[in-house]
């Protein structure tokens, strides 16, 4: 089974690959952004192994959250 985790993105960093600060209720992580090059500070993402896949609205990152504790 795998799990996906709404992350909200805190800033964007430019490296070899983009990538950006993303706050995981509280913990912070460094996340691949590749997929989702559209993303801005702010912005909810669904991550999986390091990289974000999917932008969502706050709303369903939050219930998503909610749910899982």
């Amino acid at each position: 089974m795998c799990l996906a985790l709404p992350g909200k993105i805190l800033s964007i960093e430019e490296e070899i690959l983009p990538m950006a600060q993303v706050d995981f209720s509280g913990v912070k992580k460094k996340v691949c952004i590749a997929y989702t090059p559209e993303v801005k500070p702010g912005d909810w993402v669904i991550v999986h192994v390091g990289f974000a896949i999917s932008v969502l609205d706050e709303e369903k990152a939050k219930k998503t959250l909610e749910l899982l504790s």
